[in-house]
């Protein structure tokens, strides 16, 4: 392997990440830094988050740059608030013993003032997020004309987050003899397009697979029933108890549900989405950095960005839609060449999704039982022992008690001293998980059901008809389909409107032509049957039902006259009217955005 001191970087940069205690580059290090020194080119890299790419980037810029030109010569975009200041804090740390060179972070959320000033005054690196940066350009206050590097840091995520427009208007604004570095964990559609119209000929890096997971994440799921989820994840939690990581939910709601849940359970944690300020991100995301609190939960689109080393764990309470966000996900565990386990809580009808990002990422994921309460007990316990053996003593603040505390317990045996001590601090463990049930839903190949998660031709009930339903759901019929150009992320928001929860349980979405079926919590079939009619998708009214027999064959039969004119708009209820367009669900004098 080659060292840093083969790579030709200046002296004082490799004292400054000596000090730093680098002594071996990473595989992305190795491969990109001495090929850029060597010859200034476009690099399309593809690697995982925590593989050290700051690096990768971050000690070329500074080998390249004239500290006597202050103006801006290399700009390094990046999605969030925390991945952009933590670049610039990175490169400040290699550049210890250049002195001259300035890097300046512009972020949205803090003072554009300063940010001005510090422009004003003159800097060789930008580090910025696209909205702050392009917003800038507008009014004039920056000047790119300069830079002869661009880095487009975590690319992937910046247009998930939808800020095409804005790193389109910024690239715009850079000389087209620049060099264009392009990093991403993924190389979606919209990458490869970045790299075909703004790179020349690029050299693409690639530090594992496309799109695949980290080689030292270990992946495994636990399949419940819905109803479950919660008191598996607290088991999650219990089994590992120096578990220190992030669980993604679904929606905003969602995770301030299950973090108030957590914390009222006597966990700790803290919820991570976009309903918080600013600053309100910046106190939990100081808290979670220096483990003053456990566990984060987070959406996807909060967690982006964040850069916390030493994760042990990555929980999935639910799946995401996509696998590059689960890619994102895992990815922020088994860091810089450590280990890191990533745990999807699964219900029975999601086996099939778990093929598919097997099949996307290219690993295999492990099924494992969630831990039963024996199994927690034990290790709970071991864990409180080992805490014993090696608790640091303070002789010198302890002795002037330990008369009186020999003298309270001299009646017990040394047997009956560690009864006691373990019983003091195990007891709520025994008792809480002493007769808990098993929580894991059987194996497909055990209950009737097909490997896609469906059931059998033999396996339906042939009381209600129903077919596929997972234990503590129920499907329902909606009255549109493809046909009005419906999709998944159309359903899960209309169930969200229509139950008034965001933590509602949704399971399986099956769509046809002019009709689709979803499954979600019996326990919401009320609220979702009662709020639905009437709502409007693209001029289309809503009407659900419980799905009926005969009536999931597809586009057979039940769409030639099942819907009652499906096609036309479906069924109008009294009391409600139609809206003047498409695209919100609207009751009266309320309106429900779909």
């Amino acid at each position: 392997m080659m060292q840093f001191n083969e790579m030709g970087l200046d002296p004082r940069i490799l004292k400054g990440i000596q000090e730093m205690g680098f002594e071996q580059p990473s595989p992305i290090q190795e491969q990109f830094i001495p090929l850029f020194l060597k010859k200034p080119t476009d690099i399309v890299g593809l690697a995982q988050t925590g593989t050290g790419k700051t690096a990768a980037f971050g000690l070329p810029i500074l080998q390249i740059i004239d500290p006597k030109n202050r103006v801006p010569q290399a700009l390094i975009i990046s999605p969030t608030r925390e991945l952009c200041v933590q670049i610039a804090r990175e490169i400040s740390d290699y550049a210890k013993y250049l002195p001259d060179v300035v890097i300046t972070p512009i972020y949205g959320g803090a003072d554009i003032g300063a940010q001005l000033t510090a422009l004003r005054k003159g800097t060789h690196i930008i580090a910025a997020t696209p909205g702050r940066l392009h917003d800038m350009i507008r009014k004039g206050k920056v000047d790119l004309s300069q830079v002869t590097i661009l880095v487009l840091d975590e690319a992937d995520e910046m247009l998930n987050m939808g800020f095409q427009e804005d790193v389109d208007a910024i690239l715009e604004k850079t000389p087209k003899t620049k060099n264009t570095l392009l990093f991403s964990a993924t190389m979606p559609k919209e990458i490869a397009a970045i790299a075909k119209n703004y790179m020349t000929d690029p050299i693409e890096i690639s530090v594992g697979k496309k799109g695949s997971g980290a080689d030292n994440v270990e992946h495994i799921y636990h399949m419940v029933h819905a109803k479950d989820r919660y008191s598996a994840l607290k088991r999650v939690m219990d089994f590992v108890p120096d578990i220190y990581g992030i669980v993604f939910c679904r929606t905003r709601m969602e995770t301030t549900d299950v973090a108030a849940q957590l914390i009222q359970d006597g966990y700790s944690a803290e919820a991570l989405h976009g309903d918080l300020s600013q600053q309100q991100r910046d106190f939990v995301m100081d808290k979670f950095r220096t483990k003053g609190v456990q566990m984060l939960i987070a959406t996807d689109v909060a967690a982006r960005g964040i850069d916390v080393n030493d994760l042990t764990h990555i929980i999935n309470y639910n799946l995401p839609d996509d696998i590059e966000n689960y890619t994102h996900r895992s990815g922020r565990t088994g860091r810089a060449g450590k280990s890191g386990i990533s745990i999807s809580i699964i219900h029975m009808k999601e086996q099939g999704r778990i093929r598919m990002i097997e099949k996307g990422i290219g690993k295999k994921f492990l099924r494992m039982p969630v831990p039963s309460g024996k199994v927690i007990c034990e290790k709970q316990l071991m864990s409180l022992i080992d805490k014993l053996q090696t608790v640091t003593i303070n002789e010198e603040e302890i002795n002037p008690f330990l008369p009186s505390v020999y003298e309270k317990l001299e009646a017990l045996s040394k047997e009956e001293l560690i009864k006691h001590f373990v019983s003091l601090e195990f007891n709520r463990f025994i008792e809480y998980y002493g007769n808990t049930p098993d929580l894991n839903a059987p194996d497909v190949r055990d209950s009737g059901l097909r490997r896609d998660g469906r059931e059998g031709r033999d396996s339906r009930d042939g009381r209600d008809g129903r077919r596929g339903s997972s234990e503590g759901l129920t499907q329902f019929r909606l009255n549109v389909g493809l046909s009005q150009g419906l999709i998944p992320k159309d359903i899960i928001t209309f169930v969200i409107d229509a139950t008034g929860s965001r933590n509602v349980e949704i399971g399986k979405i099956e769509l046809f032509k002019t009709h689709a079926l979803v499954e979600i919590d019996s326990q919401a079939g009320n609220a979702f049957l009662k709020n639905s009619r009437g709502m409007n998708f693209r001029g289309s009214f809503f009407d659900a039902e419980v799905n009926s027999p005969g009536r999931d064959g597809g586009d057979r039969g039940g769409d030639r006259g099942g819907d009652r004119g499906g096609d036309r708009g479906g069924r109008f209820e009294r009391g409600f009217r139609r809206p003047e367009g498409g695209g919100e669900f609207k009751r009266r004098d309320r309106k429900k955005r779909f």
